[in-house]
């Protein structure tokens, strides 16, 4: 690895100044910066950004990170302390008085495991990780720990996801890196996070930037991330969906129209997942995940995940058949039963292989080359023939809005009775109305699933409404002639 030892100054959170020299780097970073060792100081490792053209800005947030900490203190476990969090301990000047980094506690990554691995059997089995459940449900205790610890501070991940999020593999206690990319909350004013990822994006928050995200993204991602831990990885918006003709959905689109298929009513687009084990899970959890996934729910805090994980954990069933598994309820053990469920599929399997009529539900002879030909070639048919419909709708459409006033002068001494105030009222809504018309056959008209096209169509419509409301109304045609 490379060597660098330049000497910056490190200002303390109580502004005293002290020398520190780089050593080794031990990673290149990612877009923000790179990480090197600290000479003298094992303990302590320190981020030098790439750009140093945000000096002032970095300070500033940097500053008030130092004067606003998280109480998440490291945990001592047989003798071998864990730190959980590389929040900055002190901001790095150069020799001009530039922000050029910041130093931060050591957190020995090879101890730990992303988030991710934790929630898969084939990788836990691969990197040696414990199968035991409890296990997990205790990682997603620690996770709404340090949650409910950031945002007493009044701090958001936003970005928060099981990728940027590890584990210890030993005791499953957070490891949480690049917290400079954290929304912070300033003495003065909030310094935003510049990242957020889809498939962990609140339904409320799909027209928002991340810099305008708060307290109500992490309590989403968070409730997704517990799911997950909870349920073998899968997540609460996935499913099997019910039209197989229907347009396929992306998890962030499910989440855009909360198709949450595992609470209280069935959701009309998707069953949930065959493996499954949410109908073991004891009432309360189940009301919570509802609260932080229906439409309208009161999403609940970090703070009171963590307590419900604590009661969790402290109620948990030991299953007789295999001491990896607990359960929650009188229900029984949801893991004997999937896998149970799982085995019985795959000896089902295996018997079609030997005299397969159908795989899936499909007949085998539509799988030869010719049939998939057939119907690849049935498909491209059915796209250029809706084109075509779209387009002749287009030329009616553009065509009629051009000639709307001269359709409406029949009735212009009609209309002129009701007034301005109706006539644009009417207009409105007949936009509103054009607008769900969209995106109700987007599905069926791809060209309508491109915001451009859809947009133009109805700014068109609008904008030839109103010349009719303007001509209707014998209105000034130059908006100069109502000046004095």
């Amino acid at each position: 690895m490379q060597t660098d030892h330049q000497t910056y100054n490190a200002v303390y959170a109580d502004g005293s100044y002290g020398k520190i020299t780089l050593g080794k780097m031990i990673n290149k970073g990612g877009a923000s910066g790179k990480i090197y060792l600290v000479e003298g100081r094992p303990e302590s490792v320190v981020k030098i950004f790439h750009n140093t053209a945000k000096s002032a800005t970095n300070r500033q947030k940097l500053q008030a990170m130092l004067l606003n900490k998280p109480n998440f203190k490291p945990v001592d476990v047989g003798g071998i302390e864990y730190i959980q969090i590389a929040w900055p301990e002190a901001l790095l000047d150069d020799e001009k008085g530039f922000c050029v980094g910041y130093m931060m506690p050591l957190i020995n990554m090879d101890l730990a495991v992303s988030l991710d691995h934790l929630m898969q059997k084939a990788i836990r089995k691969k990197l040696h990780l414990s199968e035991k459940y409890a296990y997990r449900i205790f990682a997603a205790y620690n996770v709404a720990s340090m949650v409910t610890a950031l945002h007493k501070c009044g701090h958001y991940i936003i970005d928060l996801k099981p990728s940027n999020l590890s584990v210890y593999k030993d005791n499953m206690l957070v490891a949480v890196v690049d917290c400079d990319g954290f929304s912070i909350k300033g003495e003065r004013t909030r310094y935003p996070a510049e990242f957020v990822s889809e498939e962990y994006i609140y339904p409320e928050g799909m027209n928002q930037s991340c810099e305008e995200m708060g307290e109500e993204q992490d309590r989403f991602a968070l409730a997704v991330i517990i799911f997950r831990l909870l349920n073998n990885g899968i997540h609460p918006f996935s499913g099997v969906p019910k039209d197989s003709s229907a347009p396929m959905l992306t998890i962030q689109e499910r989440i855009a129209q909360y198709h949450y298929a595992y609470g209280l009513w069935p959701d009309k687009y998707q069953y949930p997942h065959p493996y499954s084990i949410h109908e073991y899970f004891n009432k309360d959890t189940l009301e919570m995940f509802e609260r932080a996934f229906t439409k309208g729910g009161n999403r609940p805090s970090a703070y009171e995940w963590q307590e419900h994980l604590w009661k969790l954990m402290h109620g948990l069933k030991q299953c007789k058949n295999d001491p990896n598994h607990v359960y929650f309820t009188s229900k029984g053990c949801g893991l004997c039963s999937i896998e149970s469920k799982f085995n019985k599929d795959l000896t089902d399997i295996k018997k079609q292989k030997t005299n397969p009529a159908k795989i899936r539900g499909i007949e085998i002879d539509r799988l030869s080359t010719e049939k998939v030909r057939e119907e690849k070639a049935k498909k491209e048919a059915y796209d250029i023939k809706m084109q075509r419909i779209f387009y002749g709708i287009c030329v009616f459409y553009l065509i009629f809005f051009a000639f709307l006033s001269k359709l409406l002068m029949p009735l212009q001494s009609i209309i002129q009775t009701i007034g301005l105030g109706a006539q644009f009222l009417i207009m409105i809504g007949l936009l509103m109305g054009l607008n769900r018309l969209f995106k109700k056959y987007s599905g069926v008209f791809a060209l309508l699933k491109n915001k451009i096209i859809s947009d133009m169509l109805q700014v068109y419509a609008f904008i030839w409404l109103l010349i009719s409301i303007v001509l209707i109304n014998d209105l000034p045609r130059n908006l100069f002639e109502l000046a004095p």
